[in-house]
């Protein structure tokens, strides 16, 4: 192959071609960019000709979700050397690509698959015994057992650490709660549900696997949603729900333990704020080169290059951040405040990332139609899920001055 084939053949096989963020391709081995490569067609093809009809109606695309599966993309063969095991599992910097070019194409699709493979995995790899990882997570990983992660609480959101006021009562070898959850994505269609609950007995934090159609649950699908409207997101009543003592995640006695799920599962959150980035970025890129104005192309005006040059760098930076954190998280480095930060600071410039996409897009800009409507409502959930940007700041500001600035 002589030097212009080549280059030829590895500009047709570049994923990120406009102005190629942060040179990300250098980042990804020629395995994971063909996997995300396949990603990216499913998506061009499959998804994006469904978005807005779907968003505007409030409701997910169920058939996307047995093809996104099918695709395998969580722990892929071609670069584990084995499909459904946690063996080999793939590298930080792909799983974040992954949720990247999720994000890139739409947020709902993003958090949909990230609940599986970021929070509820992370829930097991944190949480269960070697014993109960040995039976679950080849299940997490082909889907065969879905869940989402129970947290958040009607009255408790950002003070859940001491406000958490779901209950657990040992009665024998089960448990029994009692409490609600909500903003729950996912839970419709999970398996089971991976309740956080207090031990009425030490007042501690204890990790619950509850079958989600088991007695005593009743979910109701959260409506009027302004942002991610694709998402299910629901409200869980538990009325005396019992639950054996082998489906409780043995790893988790406090909420010391739900907050080492947290430190890890802000990253995939900074990787999704990011995705949301590059949609925009392109959406408003792919307007302005089509649209005319006062007899020439939008493109052409020096206040659209300027807003087109701040959105770049908004992306670029933030995707700096997440492949440092991801670089980090590698080695085995857990900080809170570094995954927080990444979580506030990408949020941060994604929020004026989608304004200025939707700006640039004019009165089309509130249209499904542009695509950029639907990054600048969606990300404004993003940014408060996960640790609103308050919450991650006072996080960051503790581990600089060693003071906490929390509220008690």
């Amino acid at each position: 192959m002589n030097l212009e084939t080549h280059v030829e053949t590895a500009a047709a096989e570049r994923l990120y071609d406009i102005c190629d963020y942060y040179d990300a391709e250098s980042l990804l081995t020629g395995d994971e960019r063909r996997v995300l490569g396949r990603l990216r067609d499913f998506l061009d093809r499959e998804a994006k000709p469904l978005l807005a009809d779907y968003w505007e109606r409030g409701e997910f695309p169920a058939q996307l979700a047995r093809p996104l599966i099918d695709l395998d993309l969580m722990e892929p063969a071609e670069l584990t050397g084995t499909s459904g095991t946690n063996n080999a599992p793939a590298r930080g910097i792909y799983q974040g690509f992954r949720i990247f070019e999720l994000a890139r194409t739409d947020a709902s699709l993003a958090t949909w698959y990230t609940a599986q493979a970021g929070l509820f995995r992370t829930a097991i790899r944190v949480g269960a015994s070697e014993e109960q990882q040995r039976e679950w997570m080849p299940r997490v990983i082909d889907f065969s057992l879905k869940g989402v992660f129970s947290l958040t609480e009607p009255e408790s959101g950002s003070d859940i650490a001491g406000g958490l006021s779901t209950t657990a009562d040992r009665d024998g070898d089960d448990w029994v709660l009692h409490g609600a959850k909500r903003w729950i994505g996912g839970a419709s269609t999970a398996d089971v549900l991976a309740v956080f609950a207090r031990d009425v007995a030490d007042g501690q934090v204890k990790a619950f696997l509850v079958d989600r159609q088991a007695a005593g649950v009743n979910l109701e699908k959260i409506h009027r949603k302004t942002s991610l409207r694709m998402m299910q997101n629901a409200h869980i009543t538990l009325d005396g729900v019992r639950v054996p003592e082998s489906m409780r995640l043995h790893n988790v006695n406090s909420f010391k333990d739900v907050a080492a799920m947290l430190r890890a599962m802000r990253c995939d959150v900074a990787w999704i704020a990011t995705g949301i980035q590059a949609g925009a970025f392109e959406a408003a890129l792919r307007y302005v080169r089509g649209r005319q104005q006062f007899g020439r192309p939008l493109g052409s005006f020096q206040l659209v290059q300027e807003k087109l040059a701040r959105m770049l760098g908004n992306l670029t930076a933030s995707l700096s951040l997440v492949v440092r954190l991801t670089e980090q998280q590698a080695r085995g480095v857990y900080r809170d405040q570094d995954s927080a930060l990444a979580k506030m600071q990408s949020c941060l410039a994604m929020r004026e990332t989608v304004a200025l996409a939707r700006e640039l897009a004019g009165g089309n800009g509130i249209t499904l139609e542009s695509d950029v409507a639907r990054f600048h409502a969606d990300a404004e959930a993003v940014y408060s899920y996960e640790g609103t940007h308050e919450i991650n700041a006072l996080i960051v500001g503790r581990a600089l001055t060693g003071e906490s600035a929390f509220t008690r």
